[in-house]
């Protein structure tokens, strides 16, 4: 039996680690100047695309786009509220301006403020949450996943859920609601863009190390609850988001969409 020499196993190494390479790619990332947004925004930028970071606060973005460039990544700013119609026409404007395509989008703003009973849920935090998780996900897919659609030549769109979309999670409706209906529009939009090769896939984390569940980290019952439910022992981390989100940005997942991919620790394998 012949054995692969070095110079074909090198050519095959440089060809499957090609299909993960956004050299020359554009890609927006909602919710980037921290948490998981940025760390998806790093790792985008560090197979070679030029990253939109966007979010409501400026000087966190700023932050944030100073220490990836430090880095070597390219990326620049937009200040945007996904809840706001006419920030998400801007933001898509002021891209088109500036590039000639967008090849990635990636919805990661999101917002989940109360830990509360559905019967002392108001309509002001459902509201709150439904605006910016669910409402800021269609928005940003109708302008830029519709620009996406319109330019040709396919693109990449990657909604990030969470396990709240798949299961339930105690006084947490309006939230669940929010990351059930992200999850059923993904497979929406999939089925209504594929025939312009626009994939349309989601990242469903569990609980991970951010500012979202520092409240819930931070009591020691909650905690160990958390834990304990969780098979790898651990909260996620935020470079644990980033192989998920290269791989449904990249040509490695050219013939994935609809899908959702669930990245929590084995949460929802019970």
């Amino acid at each position: 039996m012949s054995t692969p020499t070095h110079a074909a196993a090198g050519g095959l190494r440089e060809r499957m680690q090609g299909l993960f390479d956004l050299t020359g790619k554009v890609a927006i990332v909602t919710g980037a100047g921290r948490g998981l947004g940025k760390a998806i925004a790093a790792g985008l930028a560090g197979f070679g695309a030029e990253v939109v970071l966007c979010g409501r606060t400026q000087a966190t973005l700023e932050a944030a786009a100073e220490e990836l460039s430090a880095g070597g990544a390219k990326v620049w700013w937009q200040t945007v509220d996904v809840s706001k119609e006419a920030d998400v026409v801007a933001l898509l404007a002021a891209v088109q301006e500036r590039h000639a395509r967008i090849d990635v989008l990636v919805n990661n703003a999101g917002v989940n403020p109360i830990y509360r009973r559905p019967e002392k849920t108001t309509l002001e935090d459902w509201s709150g949450i439904i605006d910016t998780n669910l409402t800021g996900v269609f928005l940003c897919c109708r302008h830029i996943g519709g620009a996406m659609v319109a330019q040709g030549g396919g693109g990449s769109i990657i909604n990030v859920s969470s396990v709240a979309g798949h299961v339930g999670l105690l006084k947490s409706l309006p939230y669940c609601a929010a990351k059930g209906g992200v999850e059923l529009a993904t497979r929406a939009l999939a089925l209504d863009w594929a025939a312009n090769n626009v994939r349309v896939n989601s990242i469903a984390p569990a609980f991970f190390e951010t500012d979202l569940t520092a409240g819930l980290r931070d009591h020691a019952e909650l905690s160990q609850r958390l834990l304990d439910q969780t098979p790898l022992g651990r909260f996620g981390r935020a470079e644990d988001m980033v192989g998920a989100a290269v791989y449904l940005a990249s040509a490695a997942s050219a013939y994935v969409t609809g899908h959702s991919l669930v990245v929590d620790g084995g949460w929802t394998a019970r």
